[in-house]
């Protein structure tokens, strides 16, 4: 589980020395050099921020979480100060009310007052807290900057005029993802946050991750929306529209209808969306085990026939672009297995359209992803193994939650029902894709027993789950010692790489996530989406693998009809053709 911030202070407690301090006439002690921020929260005390976040670096740049300190002339950033013995500090003084009243209406200057018109309406932290603090006018007139909007990314819009620039999306870029694709630009009123040279975002080498929308605190960066070509498809009367939910749609849609993180809403989910107008409900999972097929056998593949080793995971498009701007010399260690997303689009306009008698031409297929970059991935033009686009359309979890509240369906008011077949039967080995290290456990689940022949007695390794950055495990296979690393967000994926580019890697077999978390941490999620959301997001996958009678994707039945009756043998002619996929170096300008 999740540690808070009193149980984290605490763990330092026992290892650093205490200071004694004052706030606001209580003393109390606290672990030496923790900020007052963190001291304050962690006596309960919540003071205001709008730059910080936890995981980055703190900064101290909005002013919204001054503080007064006795005996220092000038209000303090909290978040930004330590705390030192004998301080003695006042969080809610006239002063420092004022302090942030005025910060927040300095803000609020500068900023669009259309907050209905907002894709963060409800979910904003400067609308939030210009109400708890009683703004109710702009005292402050002068000019204000109009940018225009960036629309040139598949992925993410960004609107500079409802930029704050607390720097958190820069932060998360540079810090977590590694990349750094925006910085700020410019000095005092004209500062901006952009790309490099003012180029458009979608010209820059931003991989789609969406985790800076995740960080934003406004409505500056949002996803591109896929919602009115979808209402559009699904009234028209010519169309044949199916849906795919990914793993960890689940466990994370309930929450924009007031359901606690982690809720399990398998039955409710498919139900609602049915009601929404789709033609057919399908699991994205089906598609996690037919994954599983095609990359375990191309392990088995690599490993006995001498082929390029370490097999590094391609589920993931926001990794998949940054190994191509980054590390394009690795290309030939990537899976050429499309993700799971892409594999449902190609099998469902050939083998279930023809099933069905449907031309692909009028299949309409539309995803729901935890992913901003699944908007990328579906628009790229090797994604088109039955000549038409595999998926038209990616709706992010957000997208799907506003769509069912336009439609006026609660999803908690939902009856259960099952996906429709046979599409929608999976494992609770595709479940666990929706979890940092899902893939590589789902993968040995089947490889160990395809290569000795024996049933696994314990389908739990434990070794590859948790929230560490990267995490390795050793699996005995017919005497084999098959070491394998799972890495989540760019910023530790770059630390597995550059050992395998350095030629220091003892890894047989990687699987990367470009968020943190995995896909529970998509950058499509519901916001919030914290570490202690993670958690209990993932704690909910593994229910779901522990609940399913089949846990093995080798098992799953749908996917073994599918290879008797259409693909032939995996990694074989027609299965390359349809699932697999190529990589394109990218420039980093």
């Amino acid at each position: 589980m999740a540690k808070t911030l009193r149980e984290e202070v605490a763990e330092k407690a026992q290892a650093v020395s205490l200071v004694t301090i004052t706030i606001d006439g209580r003393e109390v002690q606290v672990p030496e050099g923790v900020t007052i921020l963190e001291a304050c929260r962690m006596e309960g005390i919540h003071i205001p921020t709008l730059c910080y976040l936890e995981g980055l670096s703190a900064w101290g740049g909005c002013r919204i979480c001054v503080v007064e300190v006795e005996g220092q002339p000038n209000l303090a950033a909290s978040c930004v100060t330590p705390v030192r013995e004998g301080m003695k500090i006042w969080t809610s003084s006239k002063k420092v009310r004022e302090a942030r009243k005025t910060n927040l209406e300095l803000l609020l200057s500068n900023h669009p007052l259309d907050c209905q018109l907002c894709d963060r309406n409800g979910s904003c932290e400067l609308q939030e807290l210009a109400y708890q603090f009683g703004v109710r006018e702009i005292r402050f007139q002068g000019e204000r900057k109009v940018y225009e909007v960036d629309q040139s990314s598949p992925s993410v819009k960004r609107d500079p005029n409802r930029c704050i620039l607390c720097g958190r999306c820069v932060r998360t870029c540079r810090e977590v993802q590694t990349v750094c694709a925006i910085d700020f630009a410019n000095r005092g009123f004209d500062t901006v946050i952009s790309p490099s040279l003012g180029l458009p975002l979608g010209e820059s080498v931003c991989v789609n991750c969406g985790q800076c929308i995740l960080a934003c605190p406004t409505g500056a960066l949002s996803e591109v929306s896929h919602v009115e070509m979808v209402w559009e498809a699904i009234n028209d009367p010519e169309k044949f529209v199916i849906l795919q939910t990914a793993p960890a749609i689940r466990v994370s849609i309930g929450e924009p209808f007031g359901l606690p993180p982690g809720t399990v809403t398998t039955g409710k989910m498919v139900a609602a969306f049915r009601r929404l107008g789709f033609d057919r409900v399908f699991d994205t999972n089906f598609a996690a085990d037919l994954t599983i097929i095609e990359e375990g056998h191309e392990f088995i593949a690599r490993l006995k026939q001498g082929g390029k080793l370490p097999l590094i995971t391609s589920c993931s498009p926001g990794w998949i672009k940054f190994m191509e701007h980054f590390y394009p010399e690795l290309m030939e260690n990537v899976s050429t297995c499309k993700s799971p997303q892409q594999m449902f689009g190609a099998v469902a306009k050939t083998y279930y359209a023809q099933k069905l008698g449907v031309d692909p031409k009028d299949m309409v297929v539309v995803s729901i992803m935890p992913c901003t970059a699944k908007k990328f991935e579906c628009q790229r033009d090797e994604m088109c193994a039955s000549g038409f686009r595999d998926v038209d359309f990616s709706l992010t979890t957000r997208e799907a939650a506003r769509m069912l509240k336009e439609k006026g369906i609660d999803l908690k008011e939902m009856p259960e029902e099952d996906f429709d077949d046979p599409l929608g039967i999976s494992t609770g080995a595709a479940a666990v894709f929706g979890a940092t290290g899902g893939v590589m456990e789902a993968a040995l689940r089947s490889v160990y027993e395809i290569l000795t022949g024996k049933t696994l007695e314990k389908l739990d390794f434990y070794s590859v789950r948790g929230m560490d950055g990267v995490k390795e495990a050793t699996v005995d296979i017919n005497g084999m010692e098959i070491h394998v690393a799972v890495a989540h967000g760019l910023g530790n994926a770059r630390k597995v790489l550059d050992q395998v580019k350095a030629g220091h890697s003892k890894y047989h077999f990687i699987e990367i996530m470009a968020c943190p978390g995995g896909c529970i941490g998509g950058g499509g999620q519901p916001i919030p989406t914290n570490l202690e959301i993670r958690m209990k997001r993932i704690e909910a996958i593994y229910q779901v693998d522990r609940s399913l009678p089949l846990r093995k994707s080798h098992e799953n039945p749908a996917i073994k009809r599918l290879y008797e009756e259409f693909l032939g043998e995996p990694n074989g002619e027609k299965a390359h053709h349809l699932l697999h996929t190529h990589y394109v170096p990218r420039e980093r300008m």
